[in-house]
């Protein structure tokens, strides 16, 4: 899963790989009318895309770099305000199979049209919530309404684009992921350092406005969608028979167990760094996250890293980095907090890749319905460890916090080292048997 979401965005892709899989492809002909790079309509669809690509991940983690202001500007505490990041990622994570099941009946473009449109509205009422509790429900629905783009942008490009011409497509849709999540953090940042962070908020519903009014003008019209009536108890079992797969759950809590540590420092972060004896302003602590860049190489050397060390000794090794930036984050030492967060992303996204990739291995049928329960525990990971992060934060300080990511870490290393002793179970008894 690559940056802000990077993460999130190689679920996504790992989510479109497992799409198109599941359909069919004829070759390309003089007469396909599937968009293609060099012919009419190819470039206001990866624009569309792009935009909406930014506007989602600017959105759903738009109030995590303003976390402190957001206490002080309310009166409430570090775990009552992370409610406001837990609140998004929760609701996206209850929606997106929902939302993913009603785009086969009224079309990916009408899905993402209506979950862009409304989510930029619920931004523009954000800034004015008067409570905690009217922000946290608003930030609620402003998630699940963000479910339908990642549930409906890659069963759009799998119809509408050539085969030939998918990844390059697939690639700007996800540049817009991972700009727009840094960028929202950021220009939430250092707006609010200078008016606040309700004028932070809304200038990233501002932003969302025009990403979504730009999707809605340049998204061409879908030509080779298919209604499908939605069945309830078809998509039951599809889930149910995942959820009843061992190495599947396996693979669900090591991704949800992942986030649950990069969501816990990373809703966190800001109180410890604008606090003594770092005491940086709003803007400083928003521009923290372009550490989240670190995440495109980890998340493209994972795929080499498996190559040499075998899926399970690649989650090994992105544990124990997540582990050693956690115990250098507890320094007082800005440098040594800084290069923490480096191993912490590092290691986070070189987890996730592996494990989400390895979803699409293990599910032989309903591959779309395993990638969007993966992305399902994926928030949840986010919501929980955004929450739990913070109330370790309130509890013990950043120690807490780092105590609660190293029992997260000691719980992905178990469930890895489980997996390796059934595999070694299972190599001697086929040994045996050859024997």
């Amino acid at each position: 899963m690559p940056p802000a979401d990077t993460g999130a965005s190689s679920v996504i892709v790992r989510s479109g790989a497992s799409a198109l899989s599941s359909l069919h492809f004829t070759h390309s002909t003089d007469d396909d009318t599937r968009l293609d790079p060099g012919g009419p309509g190819y470039r206001r669809m990866s624009f569309a895309l792009f935009a909406a690509g930014i506007a989602t991940f600017a959105l759903l983690y738009s109030t995590q770099a303003l976390l402190p202001a957001i206490s002080a500007g309310l009166g409430v505490t570090a775990d009552q305000a992370s409610w406001t990041v837990s609140a998004a990622t929760g609701g996206l994570a209850l929606a997106v199979i929902p939302l993913s099941a009603l785009s086969e009946r009224f079309g990916r473009r009408t899905m993402m049209t209506a979950s862009l449109c409304v989510a930029a509205f619920v931004a523009l009422l954000v800034p004015l919530a008067p409570s905690l509790g009217w922000l946290v429900a608003l930030r609620a629905v402003q998630g699940a309404a963000l479910a339908g783009v990642p549930a409906s942008a890659m069963a759009y490009l799998a119809e509408e684009v050539r085969p030939k011409a998918l990844v390059g497509a697939i690639g700007l849709f996800v540049a817009g992921n991972s700009i727009g999540g840094m960028t929202g953090r950021i220009l939430a940042g250092w707006v609010a350092q200078a008016w606040g962070w309700r004028a932070g908020l809304a200038a990233v519903g501002a932003l969302a406005v025009v990403c979504a009014v730009t999707f809605r003008v340049m998204i061409p019209k879908a030509r080779h969608f298919k209604p499908a009536a939605v069945s309830a108890r078809g998509l039951a079992r599809t889930v149910g028979g995942h959820l009843s797969d061992p190495l599947l759950r396996r693979l669900y809590a090591i991704g949800a167990l992942f986030m649950t540590v990069f969501g816990a420092v990373y809703t966190v972060i800001g109180y410890r760094l604008a606090e003594a004896p770092f005491s940086l302003p709003q803007g400083v602590v928003g521009s923290i996250f372009l550490i989240y860049l670190v995440g495109t190489a980890s998340s493209a050397a994972a795929g080499k890293l498996v190559g040499r060390l075998g899926r399970r000794g690649a989650l090994y090794l992105a544990v124990g980095t997540t582990t050693l930036g956690l115990l250098l984050s507890l320094s007082s030492s800005l440098l040594a907090v800084l290069a923490g967060l480096v191993l912490i992303t590092a290691g986070f996204f070189a987890g996730h890749a592996v494990a989400s990739s390895s979803v699409s291995r293990a599910a032989k049928t309903g591959r779309a319905q395993a990638s969007a329960l993966y992305q399902t525990a994926y928030y949840l990971g986010s919501s929980v460890g955004g929450t739990l992060g913070a109330l370790a934060f309130g509890a013990g300080g950043w120690d807490g916090t780092v105590v609660l990511g190293l029992l997260a870490m000691v719980g992905a290393a178990s469930i890895t080292l489980y997996a390796t002793r059934r595999a070694l179970v299972e190599r001697r008894r086929e040994a045996a048997v050859r024997a």
